[in-house]
């Protein structure tokens, strides 16, 4: 997975308009000027031998120098990772808590209440890109209400109150329409448990609906849900470099954004690269997480 990724980002870069040594040696640059530059990046070797000497030196953790400004592209994402991380996490939080319980119980009870709310819910949500979304919460609690900050970071470690005020909207607008997916997976795989003779049995025995429900019902439709929940991290973190442009938050998404329109290659690259590990990561996870839900995987 991390070997295709890295040849498609390395060749959708290519085919981005502009050259990175026009854009590194000025615009009143004479030819000779670009073309040393090219030398100097290596952009005059062949694509694939290009591709080979960036992977060998990824594979050594070396990810090269920013062309922009000349910082290792390591020290760049050590300083932009925490804010996009820390987004990202609590975005995943926000679409958990709201996610499952609410799929849960419209899956557990069909055309209920709750069963409406969900309906409505995901109308709303899902029909929304979270940029737009987080334009709105932005418009409205932020700028007539005032009551959350507009834009800009502040660290936990400095200001817990402070920091969770300016990550409430950018966690809100980039949660809910995950949240709302997740549920609608959750009601589908509950309701499907529900119809079957094991849950008709523990409701024969006298169990309440509670138990019956989360003993039995969610128990047994946990390997969708998680399955789901993993998938979602490449959608957290993917949304996470957009919503942080839309609210101004230094992170991933400034870096990366500024790094395509400078043609600043390495950047980019290693940007997404990290950004595709941590999704094959959670993945990992996922999977592993199979043969404690259920003993029959383990079994295979």
């Amino acid at each position: 997975m991390l070997l295709l990724s890295s040849i498609c980002v390395f060749l959708v870069l290519r085919l981005v308009p502009g050259d990175p040594a026009d854009a590194l040696a000025g615009q009143d640059a004479t030819p000779e000027r670009v073309a040393e530059v090219r030398v100097q990046l290596g952009l005059d070797r062949p694509v694939p031998e290009q591709y080979v000497a960036w992977l060998g030196d990824l594979v050594h953790g070396d990810m090269g120098k920013s062309t922009r400004n000349g910082l290792p592209v390591s020290q760049l994402l050590k300083l932009s990772m925490p804010s996009t991380l820390e987004l990202a996490f609590v975005a995943y939080m926000i679409a958990l808590s709201i996610g499952i319980p609410l799929g849960v119980m419209a899956g557990a009870n069909p055309r209920s209440f709750w069963d409406w709310v969900l309906s409505g819910y995901t109308l709303v949500t899902i029909g929304i890109p979270s940029f737009l979304s987080g334009i709105l919460l932005l418009w409205l609690f932020g700028v007539i209400l005032g009551w959350f900050p507009i834009s800009g970071r502040v660290a936990f470690s400095a200001d817990p109150l402070s920091s969770l005020r300016h990550l409430a909207l950018p966690a809100l607008a980039l949660g809910a329409g995950l949240a709302a997916v997740l549920a609608r997976y959750t009601r589908t795989a509950v309701a499907e448990v529900m119809g079957h003779d094991y849950i008709r049995t523990a409701k024969a025995k006298g169990l309440s609906q509670r138990v019956v429900v989360i003993r039995h019902a969610l128990r047994n439709s946990l390997i969708p849900i998680v399955t789901i929940a993993a998938l979602q991290a490449g959608g957290v973190m993917a949304g996470a470099v957009v919503i942080e442009q839309v609210f101004t938050r230094p992170g991933m998404g400034r870096l990366v954004v500024e790094a395509i329109q400078n043609r600043d290659y390495l950047v980019v690259q290693s940007a997404l690269i990290v950004l595709v590990s941590i999704f094959v990561m959670v993945n990992l996870v996922a999977d592993i997480a199979y043969g404690f839900l259920d003993p029959r995987v383990r079994r295979r």
